[in-house]
């Protein structure tokens, strides 16, 4: 199974959640933070809009935000047609030096002011995108630590037949059978009935 251009893109702009809060705070003026807090009694003194960029800073925010519910929902449709037996297993790192180098960036320049900054930055995390969806990468994000996913190493027992193989599960594995799907590479697992 392959998951769709749609589907990937979701769970890989999801992960990037983070990176766009952190974004979002720095477009807030310095002088915003100097302010006091609202007062409820006189609602005029409220400040409800802090960003320089507000389209750009809510935006992100939430493309971000939706695309993390709508991974877990991508994840919750998955269909389990393989069973499979865990002979042996290793937990493996997840390679988050990819995700880890935008959020360094972010600090370095990138602001909602500078459009030709900014618009790097969305070129880059095009090739990203491209990059990983294209190496069956996509599930080797933070995001999917975030939610509880592991990823493993397993030597397996499917179809009679032994495999070493990459997978994901929700929570740690066990010497034990489990459902499975195959996803860019990946086997996606879960306890049999669960």
């Amino acid at each position: 199974m392959q998951f769709r251009v749609f589907s990937a893109f979701l769970v890989f702009i999801g992960s990037y959640l983070p990176l766009a809060i952190i974004l979002a705070v720095q477009d807030i003026p310095v002088n915003w933070w100097a302010r006091s807090l609202c007062n409820v009694r006189d609602i005029t003194t409220c400040t409800f809009n802090p960003f320089s960029n507000p389209w750009l800073s809510v935006s992100f925010v939430v493309i971000t935000s939706l695309s993390v519910l709508l991974s877990v929902m991508v994840f919750r449709r998955i269909s389990y047609p393989f069973n499979i037996e865990v002979k042996a297993f290793k937990e493996v790192p997840n390679d988050i030096i990819n995700y880890v180098f935008p959020y360094v960036v972010s600090f370095m320049g990138i602001s909602y002011d500078v459009p030709n900054k900014l618009i790097g930055f969305l070129v880059f995390l095009s090739w990203m995108f491209a990059i990983t969806y294209k190496s069956g990468q996509v599930l080797m994000n933070p995001l999917l630590l975030i939610l509880g996913w592991k990823v493993y190493e397993l030597e397996i027992l499917i179809n009679n037949e032994k495999r070493v193989v990459k997978a994901l599960s929700k929570g740690s594995v066990q010497l034990s059978n489990y459902s499975a799907q195959k996803v860019q590479g990946f086997y996606i697992i879960r306890s049999c009935g669960g």
